[in-house]
């Protein structure tokens, strides 16, 4: 984990400082984050989400991309995040000046659609992800917990794994949940015909 970090950096210095380790970090309010190396059923869900939005974007011949890696940059430019999934749409990467050279997303009309999977650190799914995307004006955000790791407040009680879909209204996240067999709806793939349960099942 990074510490003792001298001062907030700028999203230029902490792409200049970033390594070439196979580490992975995201900077938070101009602190660098050292991101904990993901489970097997984390990587599990991601791979599943991956597949099926793959197989629907084929389908659709829709000019969306899934890359490997691919960093977003928040509005104020203090924070920048790697998400597990991001669906880009390929139609407006020219309009990014960071994507050739930082692969780094700046803009919502790059983004449809995000994807975090929850692991033991959710809270920033749930709180400064959730608010950051928002205020980007990214259309769609997906909360995958799989683990009920989240709050009560958003898992019921008892908890129970569930899938959230946040869209994007009056600039607002109208987030609606779903658990066990419920149709997941999805503004961006209305014909991705999936249930939490499907998904979860991924899970090794």
């Amino acid at each position: 984990m990074i510490q003792s970090q001298p001062h907030q950096l700028t999203f230029e210095e902490f792409i200049s400082w970033y390594p070439n380790n196979g580490k992975f970090y995201e900077l938070h309010n101009g602190v660098i984050r050292e991101m904990p190396p993901p489970s097997g059923d984390h990587e599990d869900v991601v791979g599943f989400l991956v597949r099926k939005l793959a197989v629907e974007i084929e389908r659709l011949n829709l000019p969306f991309n899934l890359p490997k890696t691919g960093i977003i940059r928040t509005p104020n430019g203090d924070s920048g995040y790697l998400p597990d999934v991001v669906v880009v749409n390929r139609d407006n990467l020219k309009n990014e000046p960071l994507w050739k050279k930082e692969s780094t997303l700046t803009q919502a009309a790059s983004i449809p659609l995000v994807i975090e999977v929850v692991s033991t650190n959710w809270r920033d799914d749930y709180h400064k992800k959730f608010a950051d995307y928002e205020e980007m004006g990214i259309a769609e955000y997906w909360i995958s917990d799989y683990a009920a790791f989240g709050a009560r407040k958003f898992l019921g009680y008892p908890k129970q794994p569930t899938f959230f879909v946040c869209e994007l209204v009056e600039g607002e996240y109208r987030m609606t949940p779903f658990q066990g067999q419920q149709p997941i709806i999805s503004p961006t793939f209305p014909e991705l015909h999936l249930t939490p349960s499907q998904i979860f099942a991924a899970v090794g």
